[in-house]
């Protein structure tokens, strides 16, 4: 009998089909996409809360720095409940509902008429939606490893955008409609989002390599004959699973859940405590600078991540936390430069020096949560990832608050200066410990 000799490039594709991701492409872009347009009124009205609450019943609009933050910390709380159920009952059916609980609470505040009533609303949209945790669930359940990263990456990118453009088209409509009716016709987006997603496919687990058969072993480098030629030798080695694979990442010692946790909380508060008070700090530092410019300038850190921020994750996918080292630094420049700068080309210099700072910890922060999903239910973990999130972002608000009513606008970017700097050690340490392994040998 002749034994049958398997083609050589048959390992070399089963590998392939084992790793290709369980998402086309096409359906990772539609989940994006599709948190995009239910994230508009979400990003893009907040701002607007000083004309809206006039119109219920606060002529001096002094509860809009409260009103911002309520979605916010609603859905720090929901967040990994939703999560938890996502793993249980299923992540689109989960993702769905979160779509439809922001169209709920858009129509709620866009047909409010008292501060009561909006408030309830706003409520709702912390406790029911949750649509950035629940695609980045999704998400984690089809897809590992830099698929996931580059997936997640773009799902900021998504987020980005929204900040970016929405306050745009909001403020364009709002001589034909106010931003408090704005809601109400807003509620269009999720709807539509829902409809996209019900033609997705369920996200029904991590995929695992299909088991071998005992009679055909997975050969090792030694095992391979040496006058086997040595083109196959190669695919042979390549075939093996050998610790040497992935030198790069291997020095990276794997982070932990409460690294990632905290991680995030910094980054997040470090980042979101400039956003508030920026116009303020234009308007002390460049008196009669136009809104137009403000605006502007608020955009450019955003900006700046969706032009560079595939490129990044291209560069440090294989060292994450030297890239988030780098991000937390240049975070600490761009904010400290914003207590310095006295003229336009110095603070657009420092903002784009905070954008560089936001790409990095964005993209290297999404690769961590990757690896960290690796092995876990990713509804739990991305719904606890983002309690804190939303919990860094509350923290920076009451702090960035506090810190203007007494020392002024330029108070809040000092302060994310100083946790961006302290933070810099902790995300390089993991680095240092195998370097100092490497010499003591």
């Amino acid at each position: 009998m002749t034994a049958t000799t398997a083609p050589p490039h048959s390992g070399r594709a089963a590998r392939a089909t084992a790793e290709a991701p369980a998402l086309a492409r096409r359906q990772v872009h539609a989940v994006a996409g599709c948190y995009f347009v239910a994230s508009f009124a979400a990003l893009g009205l907040p701002p607007f809360l000083t004309a809206i609450l006039p119109e219920l019943g606060d002529p001096t609009a002094r509860w809009a720095g409260v009103l911002y933050i309520v979605p916010t910390v609603f859905g720090a709380v929901g967040a990994p409940f939703w999560g938890r159920l996502a793993d249980r009952y299923g992540r689109k059916r989960l993702l769905l509902r979160a779509q439809l609980g922001l169209a709920v609470s858009f129509l709620l505040a866009g047909w409010a008429d008292s501060i009561t009533t909006f408030t309830a609303a706003l409520v709702l949209q912390g406790v029911l939606g949750g649509t950035f945790a629940a695609s980045n669930g999704y998400l984690g359940a089809a897809l590992e490893g830099p698929a996931l990263s580059k997936a997640l990456t773009l799902m900021q990118g998504a987020a980005r955008a929204a900040l970016v453009f929405a306050p745009i088209v909001v403020g364009s409509l709002s001589p034909w409609l106010s931003p408090h009716r704005q809601y109400a016709l807003l509620a269009v987006l999720p709807l539509t989002a829902a409809l996209l997603i019900c033609a997705l496919p369920e996200s029904r687990g991590r995929r695992t390599e299909p088991p071998k058969a005992p009679d055909a072993p997975t050969p090792r480098p030694d095992d391979v004959p040496a006058q086997v030629p040595a083109r196959t030798r190669v695919e042979a080695q390549e075939a093996a699973p050998a610790s040497g694979t992935a030198p790069d990442r291997a020095a990276t010692p794997v982070t932990s859940l409460r690294a990632l946790y905290a991680l995030e909380f910094a980054f997040v508060f470090s980042t979101v405590i400039s956003f508030p008070y920026l116009v303020s700090l234009i308007e002390e530092r460049l008196p009669g600078t136009s809104p137009a410019v403000s605006g502007v300038l608020f955009a450019l850190p955003h900006l700046c991540y969706l032009v560079t921020a595939m490129a990044v994750h291209k560069g440090f996918h294989a060292r994450p936390r030297l890239g988030l080292a780098l991000g937390f630094l240049c975070i600490a420049l761009g904010l400290a430069g914003h207590g310095a700068a006295g003229s336009l080309a110095a603070l657009t210099a420092v903002r784009l020096v905070l954008g560089a700072g936001l790409t990095l910890g964005l993209v290297c922060l999404s690769v961590l949560a990757a690896d960290c999903c690796k092995g876990r239910a990713p509804g739990g973990m991305f719904g606890s990832l983002e309690f804190f999130s939303k919990a860094g972002a509350v923290a920076a608000g009451v702090v960035a608050a506090v810190g203007n009513d007494f020392f002024g606008p330029a108070a809040p970017v000092l302060t994310g200066t100083a946790v961006a700097l302290a933070t810099i050690v902790p995300a390089a340490l993991p680095l240092v410990n195998p370097l100092r392994t490497r010499w003591s040998r």
